[in-house]
């Protein structure tokens, strides 16, 4: 019978939760790293057992943490993060220069073909790739050689490159999204970017269909469908169904389209989830009732899905990488939230229930399907 393998990082450790394929009862392991942020765990769609971890704190800075038995053991070896030795300087809209500096690893994305390749989204924005394991890296400065740079500005979480998806047909083609940048893409394996963010309108910008400096939350693509790109934006959802050479909304009758998650069925390529937050100053569900959203038509018509989750008193919030979802015949969404609970449906979104409850803030979860 297939297992599933929860990945979760929170503000004070890391959780491995697993069940069988019924995913009816649950073990949890951990906290790991107990007491650091963890912004984020995933493993190697190569080999299962190789798992990463972006283990952080204000005290000791930043380790990359690496298991080669599915999270039982970790090894820190390594993390040298190298880059070109220019830091570059950035100026916010009001002029204001700012220089370069490394921060934090916001996103890990094991390569789908190398359990030893592996690509890092950092603060400030930069992308990093490691071909040892994650034991040294290297900056892919392409992205930060753009010359668009002076347009990029922080978002309320810092200026960092927190999504990054490998086109599983074509192995130089990566996605990537910053706060608040826009997405970018490459088709030489990081060595020239892109801004593909045509269509995208913010009106907090000076010009709100500028080239770049659009505040994207995250992107999704269904690995069939590797041209098609699903958006949660600073406000409306969007979709691009040419590789993001234009964007279209697809907010649709949402309550509100604001939000920080979105994720696609594993094998339905129209379906998809996000979860409505009430502003960008109110960070938590409309009416204290937390709801997932549904399309089956890639948006624009939009379900509540309301079964097993909280109808009141619930002032939670849903951050960009705590969605995902299993490969079983029946597809498994899950999602954590900053009051420490993490939710799953084993009916692609119909009925929910708690798998854990009072964890530490989730700030990711990620899901291995294991045969």
């Amino acid at each position: 019978m297939s297992q599933v393998r929860v990945l979760v990082g929170t503000k004070k450790g890391a959780f491995v939760l697993s069940s069988d394929g019924t995913r009816k009862d649950w073990t949890v392991d951990g906290p790991f790293f107990a007491g650091w942020e963890i912004y984020h765990v995933k493993g190697s769609p190569v080999d299962p057992n190789r798992l990463y971890a972006s283990q952080s704190s204000g005290w000791f800075g930043q380790v990359m943490q690496r298991s080669d038995d599915g999270g039982k053991t970790w090894n820190a070896a390594g993390n040298k993060f190298a880059y070109d030795g220019v830091p570059g300087t950035h100026q916010w809209y009001d002029g204001t220069p700012h220089p370069w500096e490394f921060k934090r690893v916001w996103h890990i994305e094991p390569s789908l073909s190398d359990p030893d390749v592996v690509f890092a989204g950092v603060e400030d924005a930069a992308l990093f790739r490691s071909g040892d394991g994650g034991a040294t890296w290297e900056e892919l400065a392409g992205l930060r050689g753009h010359g668009t740079g002076p347009h990029w500005q922080p978002g309320a979480g810092g200026m960092c490159l927190h999504t990054v998806i490998l086109d599983p047909a074509d192995p130089g083609r990566i996605y990537i999204a910053i706060s608040a940048a826009g997405a970018f893409r490459t088709d030489d394996g990081g060595q020239t970017w892109k801004p593909i963010n045509k269509g995208l309108v913010s009106n907090f910008m000076p010009d709100p269909t500028a080239e770049v400096g659009h505040c994207v939350h995250h992107i999704a693509m269904h690995p069939a469908r590797p041209g098609v790109l699903f958006m949660q934006k600073h406000w409306d959802v969007m979709r691009s169904d040419d590789a993001g050479e234009s964007w279209q909304e697809v907010s649709g009758n949402l309550p509100t389209d604001f939000g920080f998650v979105i994720d696609v069925h594993a094998h339905e390529p129209e379906t998809l989830y996000v979860v409505p937050i009430k502003s960008d100053s109110e960070h938590f569900p409309p009416d204290g009732k937390l709801r997932v959203y549904r399309s089956r038509t890639g948006g624009n018509e939009w379900e509540e899905l309301a079964r097993g989750l909280p109808e009141r008193d619930c002032y939670v919030n849903v951050l960009r990488d705590a969605m995902a979802v299993d490969t079983l015949d029946e597809c498994g969404v899950y999602f954590g939230t900053t009051g420490g609970q993490v939710y799953a449906s084993c009916d692609g979104g119909d009925n929910w229930a708690p798998i854990v409850r009072d964890l530490p803030a989730v700030l990711s979860v990620e899901v291995q399907t294991l045969a």
